[in-house]
């Protein structure tokens, strides 16, 4: 995509490629540090309430969305600076602002310690990432885009997306070394560690950045007088750019991402929490299967070079409608098999004149709320029916007495297992061929979109019309995600309800992007 003349040499672009993607990686790092520790609920114990873990759970869930929720702001601010300024020193400030900001988060005292402060301190520092990783993925990917010879776009930009991959890696890894390190003190503060290592990464980040010039392609519009007076404006006002905003955040932001985050986050979830897997247990496999996956990213960034960036989008889109679910049942059935067993064989139902179950209360309104929320903590399913009393049955056999003390000691009797285990390496096996397929689900829908959004806008509002629908579309429908399908799971008591919000966003995003995508890059002879 550079101009004619302006093509850079073979290292020049490894040094582009390479400075951009580590970036990329680190500032992920910072972001994804929070869901990594949230999914063992260290982070819900030490800055929210306690008295209900799986409020507390939610809680710092919601505080992982937030800062998903501020991405859309900071693609309007550092895209507007994109634009107009540069996209080298842009994306240099973006990654300042996370670097410090993660480190922040590793020296707020407990909620125990300063109170509601602590949760309000959070918040803060989550804006803040949020804001700059608004700035950050669009200033990336263009500045790789931007330097790559025609016919190139998809393979180079495709590291950028496999970066998305190596920042969630990297924070198990470090999370798991630290952990290590850190022994008996690690739950005590410990786990601070991961966050204030973000200092080493933004200094290696600084000193990176700061030796590439800017891109070819700004510095030719520059040169010519061509940049946007104002770039927010113009991307909502350029012919045709509204449908093109429409298409890039229903269609391919929202799609992609929540594609990727059932495939990371919600296994690390669902495996640590209703399958009860050992917490670094579970941690090892899902970044085994992240590094397993993370080469599809390329091969898709690649492939769109040759086929074109649509169709890779729209099969891994329908082709996830139809595994999603079965990826998941090996994933659960493999995980934890005598758990997966005793709940075919002896299912729950609680019954009720009111069986409701509220997540947020910190104390359930009656008995049969109580029970639910006993279940829920434990991972187990049920079911709940009408009844003029409160009765529970396991396999079709009544509970004497209505507690959680007198119900789980019947859960146990009928073969349900609460300890946390480490599956047997067959099992772990069949783990990682289900993460595989979601993995390469991942690849085909985000490896050709770096490529795919930086065609699709005019130059001089790239940086802004690009990032906005896909920090929109990533923010809130991706950063919600985690909350809303753990909601659904504590409301349901089905660990696989949640999936049904991934579903449903993807077949909008299949619909979208079949009707209203057209290809960006020249196939067989065929013009754009």
């Amino acid at each position: 995509m550079t101009d004619e003349g302006c093509t850079p040499s073979a290292g020049e672009m490894r040094m582009v490629i390479g400075a951009s993607s580590l970036g990329t990686i680190f500032e992920w790092y910072d972001f994804f540090i929070w869901g990594t520790l949230t999914a063992t609920g260290i982070l819900g114990r030490t800055f929210f309430p306690s008295g209900n873990e799986t409020l507390a759970t939610l809680l710092s869930w919601a505080t992982f969305a937030v800062g998903f929720g501020f991405r859309p702001l900071g693609a309007v601010v550092f895209g507007y600076l994109g634009d107009r300024m540069g996209r080298k020193y842009t994306f240099l400030v973006t990654i300042a602002v996370m670097g410090l900001a993660t480190a922040g988060i590793g020296l707020i005292p407990s909620y125990q310690e300063i109170g509601a402060t602590a949760p309000i301190l959070i918040l803060a520092l989550r804006v803040a990432q949020g804001l700059a990783l608004g700035g950050e993925y669009g200033g990336a990917a263009i500045f790789v885009a931007e330097h790559s010879p025609e016919g190139r776009a998809g393979y180079h930009t495709s590291f950028i997306q496999a970066s998305v991959v190596g920042g969630f890696i990297l924070s198990l890894a470090v999370v798991l070394l630290f952990k290590l390190a850190a022994g008996d003190v690690w739950e005590a503060w410990g786990w601070r560690l991961p966050f204030l290592f973000s200092l080493v990464l933004l200094a290696i980040s600084l000193w990176m950045r700061f030796r590439l010039s800017e891109s070819p392609v700004f510095r030719a519009m520059k040169a010519a007088g061509e940049t946007a007076r104002n770039p927010l404006v113009e991307s909502f006002t350029y012919p045709g750019n509204k449908k093109r905003l429409f298409v890039a955040l229903f269609g391919i932001a929202a799609g992609l991402t929540v594609v990727w985050y059932t495939a990371m986050f919600s296994v690390l979830a669902f495996l640590s929490g209703p399958m009860r897997l050992d917490q670094t247990a579970a941690q090892l496999i899902t970044g085994a299967g992240a590094v397993i996956g993370t080469g599809f990213f390329v091969l898709f960034g690649r492939l769109s070079d040759k086929v074109g960036r649509k169709p890779p989008i729209v099969i891994g889109y329908a082709l996830t409608l139809a595994l999603l679910f079965p990826c998941f049942y090996v994933i659960g059935s493999a995980a934890n098999p005598g758990l997966a067993k005793a709940a075919i064989r002896q299912p729950v139902v609680v019954a009720g004149p009111n069986c409701a179950y509220d997540p947020f209360a910190t104390r359930q309104a009656d008995e049969c709320g109580r029970l639910l929320d006993h279940l829920s903590k434990l991972g187990v399913s049920y079911t709940t029916a009408k009844a003029p009393t409160v009765v529970v049955t396991i396999g079709g056999q009544v509970v004497q007495r209505n507690t959680p003390a007198a119900v789980e000691v019947a859960l146990k009797e009928a073969g349900y297992r609460f300890d946390r285990i480490v599956p047997a390496p067959i099992d772990i096996a069949m783990i990682l061929v289900a993460m595989t397929v979601l993995m390469a689900l991942c690849g085909a829908t985000y490896g050709p979109v770096a490529a795919l959004l930086s065609e699709m806008f005019p130059t001089r509002i790239r940086y802004s019309s690009m990032s906005i629908p896909y920090h929109i579309g990533t923010g809130y429908f991706g950063g919600f995600l985690p909350f809303i399908s753990q909601y659904i799971v504590a409301r349901t008591g089905n660990p696989y309800a949640g999936l049904w919000y991934t579903f449903a966003v993807v077949a909008l995003a299949l619909l979208v992007t079949m009707v209203g995508l057209r290809e960006t890059v020249a196939i067989r002879g065929r013009q754009r």
